[in-house]
């Protein structure tokens, strides 16, 4: 769900497989005590991630892990070992929050430096991928059914869909609850923790009010890109909202976000995010005026023809976070029946 356009993913479409560049951790000062490790991600489209170490005495605080996989411990030591680091200067692991490529490496990492984890603690997604897998795909398949994608496709992604890796090395106990008012120290000063659910209701934002630095996770990054964790929080894009208002008010100057480069325009983005979510729920609303419809025939109506098997799940979960944020406000209700339909 991005503004910006699709020359990246044309260009990337161009190119043969075997021709396509191979990406690699990647570690880069961004400012004294601040660097940036860029990992690499197996998803298309979302080719990389962002994990910061800081500074912090004769080592570092890590924010976020990037994702677990074959080669991901490997990328993050080359990564660090390009700002002249290594993974057991970590002194503690800050989670932003419980998705897999900002956590996934976190007890491989933990127990390799001997440091804690912190996280928030509303992470039951990361719990049930971890413990169950099969169950979190069983749920997400009878979602699917009951938002109305045909027999068909749903087969055909039943069979061929299941999660072979879940990107998690192990579930995560934090040694301290990320909360409103929690503070991480680093030479830079000391982070607040900011909660800010609605991408995740795990999700926190750190604030270093001297410097007025935010380390963003997904709440905010440089391209204006949503997307909200369904059925585990009530009203996920009304919790994003909300979180938007309390990163308004910190002034923040600088964000440093979990994908992408740093940007400045901080408002700009926040009003971008704003924007964006108000002409979804727009589409969403128009379309519903034409009549009870399923999540799944919404689809088009706000996304065009871009729904495929890779991204059917994404765009069903944010389909339903614009409803249930609807129904929240008085403005979309949920008929009885199945498969479950919606009205204006």
């Amino acid at each position: 769900d991005q503004t910006s356009g699709a020359p990246a993913s044309t260009r990337a479409a161009r190119v043969a497989p075997s021709a396509a560049k191979r990406e690699l951790g990647r570690g880069e000062r961004v400012l004294p005590g601040v660097f940036r490790l860029r990992l690499p991600l197996p998803w298309p489209g979302v080719p990389h991630c962002n994990a910061w170490a800081l500074r912090a005495g004769d080592g570092v605080v890590l924010f976020d892990t990037g994702m677990h996989q074959p080669d991901s411990l490997a990328n993050l030591e080359r990564a660090l070992a390009m700002c002249n680091l290594r993974l057991e200067d970590t002194r503690l692991i800050v989670c932003t929050h419980a998705h897999s490529d900002h956590c996934g490496q976190a007890p491989i990492i933990a127990e390799r430096a001997g440091c804690d984890i912190w996280m928030h603690p509303s992470h039951e997604l990361l719990k049930g991928m971890v413990e169950d897998p099969e169950a979190v795909f069983a749920r997400r398949l009878e979602v699917a059914r009951q938002s109305g994608v045909p027999a068909e496709p749903l087969q055909r992604y039943a069979a061929e869909g299941k999660p072979r890796q879940t990107g998690f090395a192990g579930v995560i106990e934090p040694a301290r609850e990320l909360i409103d008012g929690v503070t991480v120290t680093t030479d830079l000063g000391e982070w607040i923790v900011y909660e800010t659910p609605g991408h995740s209701p795990s999700h926190v934002c750190l604030f270093q009010p001297d410097r007025r630095l935010l380390i963003s996770g997904d709440h905010l990054l440089g391209r204006i890109s949503l997307y909200f964790e369904y059925g585990n929080s009530p009203d996920p894009v009304g919790e994003f909202l909300r979180s938007l208002d309390v990163v308004q008010g910190l002034g923040a100057r600088l964000c440093l976000p979990g994908h992408g480069r740093t940007f400045a325009d901080v408002h700009a983005h926040i009003e971008g995010n704003r924007k964006l979510v108000h002409e979804r729920l727009e589409r969403v609303t128009e379309a519903l005026r034409q009549g009870p419809l399923t999540a799944f025939e919404i689809v088009p109506q706000v996304y065009g023809d871009s729904l495929s098997q890779q991204n059917a799940h994404w765009l069903l979960s944010k389909i339903l976070s614009y409803l249930t944020h609807l129904q929240a406000v008085g403005r979309a209700r949920a008929l009885s029946g199945e498969p479950e339909r919606w009205t204006a």
